[in-house]
């Protein structure tokens, strides 16, 4: 194979055939090129065999090579384009160049020719495409035994939990999801977390473009402005705004496909990110095992109570999964783009410097200052995900003490819960926000002290009503929190009747009915 590979590379007077045109744009997406299929690798060692591995499957319209014909030989690009002005095309293969620019001309045709998805500032197919490509690899179909199997644990979890949480079940059947399926069942729930974030921050790369730009888009790297041949400034504009709404999804793509190879559950991030399914990934709970020197039976079971736990409680707290969404929704719309960041990417938008996104892009583009609001909002998230955490932790804890390892398991996952992975941390910097309940042994203990003093069900609850919750204080001091409980229902019971009063009239000296 490699000698098919040098033969190639003679033809190109030792150029690599996908040396500069498919690095940079491989490196602007994040490592994959848009239209690329899931488990496609481009650095097979076939390489040769297949032409340049891109990954499209658009060819080159009539023409011939650049610059012959009225057009240019390269339709849907502007007049005059000249791909031999890339550095390094005029000494490629022109069959492998043409093949190639049919490519990128293919990108540049879904740009024109977005889907209904797609219309916005991010693409969103993309980011689908590239978090499917990032989980892909080490991600073997789910078997059917493995299906009985997870099915099995989760129904014997159900069982174990009915002594140990008031909240009843679903009676939900128990899926096993490969990485890639875990990606599709909460993409949705992806977007409606980080679509303001995304949006934001494409919308500040578009104008720092245009400002670098300029009106008449003279602002252009010399090797880029050859190579459109004299196209308008409102089209250059338009399609740099869109290759930055494209290496934006693709990086936050990467981020959801990384977490996919992560979690061992639909909701192991502490937000049902799939609704209400009860699903386990056999794969990563096998390798969640891996190092602990316990029975995977033990640890399947262990991993089930809890995806089971968290299910009925956002099951029987309805008002729970929308609390959170909330929370979020609030955090990101306070986010402020660092603009010396962008305008860096921006200025450095050149094809001898195919990194500079990418890098920008994912080493974070939000300063460290947070408004009042983005603080409270923050505050609400880690308590909130702390507390769901430590009920969850506190309810296994019961219902799988007769398991031998039960100690062991329990302290891995906190210790994973509350230090989070490498994926949370990309998409931590991506988005500007983590996702991690930092005070789980705080709220374990507040669930644990409530489940002693007032017996499962008054620990169950307490999440009647979002208004009663507890706060940080509480997971200061746990003792205290039925006072405090107390004082804060007798405040609202009071807003309550003062408002009835004021409706019906109590407030102008006569009695209510006058």
């Amino acid at each position: 194979m490699s000698q098919n590979n040098s033969g190639n590379n003679d033809q190109g007077n030792g150029e690599d055939p996908r040396d500069p045109m498919e690095e940079f744009f491989k490196q602007l997406f994040g490592g994959q090129m848009p239209g690329q299929t899931p488990g496609e690798d481009a650095e097979a060692d076939d390489a040769a065999k297949r032409g340049p591995s891109i990954g499209f499957t658009g060819t080159p319209g009539a023409g011939g090579a650049a610059g012959t014909g009225d057009q240019g030989g390269f339709p849907g690009f502007p007049p005059g384009f000249d791909p031999s002005q890339i550095p390094g095309m005029a000494d490629m293969n022109p069959q492998m160049m043409q093949q190639i620019m049919g490519q990128v001309q293919s990108m540049f045709s879904a740009m024109q020719n977005p889907s209904e998805e797609d219309k916005g500032p991010v693409n969103w197919s993309m980011a689908r495409q590239a978090a499917r490509q990032a989980a892909a690899g080490d991600d073997p179909s789910v078997s059917a035994a493995e299906r009985k199997e997870i099915d099995d644990a989760l129904r014997l979890a159900d069982m174990w939990l009915d002594g140990a949480t008031s909240f009843e079940s679903a009676g939900q059947i128990g899926q096993a999801w490969s990485r890639a399926q875990w990606v599709e069942e909460t993409f949705e729930s992806w977007k409606r977390l980080t679509e303001p974030v995304a949006e934001s921050v494409s919308k500040a790369l578009g104008s720092a473009m245009k400002d670098q730009l300029g009106e008449s888009g003279s602002g252009l790297p010399p090797e880029l402005e050859s190579m459109m041949g004299g196209a308008g400034a409102q089209q250059i504009t338009g399609m740099i705004e869109s290759m930055g709404g494209m290496a934006f999804g693709m990086q936050l793509g990467q981020a959801v496909g990384a977490l996919a190879k992560e979690v061992v559950s639909s909701s192991d991030t502490g937000l049902p990110l799939a609704g209400h399914t009860t699903a386990l990934l056999p794969k990563n709970v096998s390798e969640f095992g891996k190092g602990l020197s316990v029975d995977k039976r033990e640890v399947l079971l262990y991993l089930a109570l809890r995806e089971a736990a968290r299910m009925r409680l956002f099951i029987n707290a309805p008002w729970l999964e929308q609390d959170l969404f909330n929370a979020v929704g609030q955090y990101a719309a306070g986010i402020h783009i660092d603009m010396g960041r962008i305008e860096e990417a921006a200025s450095q938008m050149d094809p001898s410097n195919p990194e500079a996104m990418n890098s920008i892009l994912g080493e974070g583009l939000f300063p460290e200052e947070r408004t009042p609001m983005q603080e409270a909002a923050l505050k609400r998230i880690e308590t909130t995900l702390a507390l769901v955490e430590g009920w969850v932790d506190d309810v296994v804890t019961q219902a799988a003490e007769h398991l031998e390892s039960m100690s062991r398991l329990r302290e891995t996952m906190n210790r994973r819960r509350a230090s989070g992975g490498p994926a949370e941390d990309t998409f931590a910097a991506l988005v500007g926000l983590e996702l991690r309940p930092r005070r789980l042994r705080d709220a374990a203990a507040l669930w644990a002290h409530l489940r002693e003093t007032e017996g499962m069900s008054g620990r169950d609850d307490v999440w009647g009503h979002p208004d009663v919750q507890p706060d940080e204080q509480d997971l200061d001091d746990p003792t205290g929190f039925q006072q405090r409980r107390a004082e804060r229902q007798e405040e609202t019971a009071k807003i309550d009747e003062e408002l009835q009063k004021l409706l019906d009239g109590g407030y102008d000296g006569k009695s209510p009915g006058a």
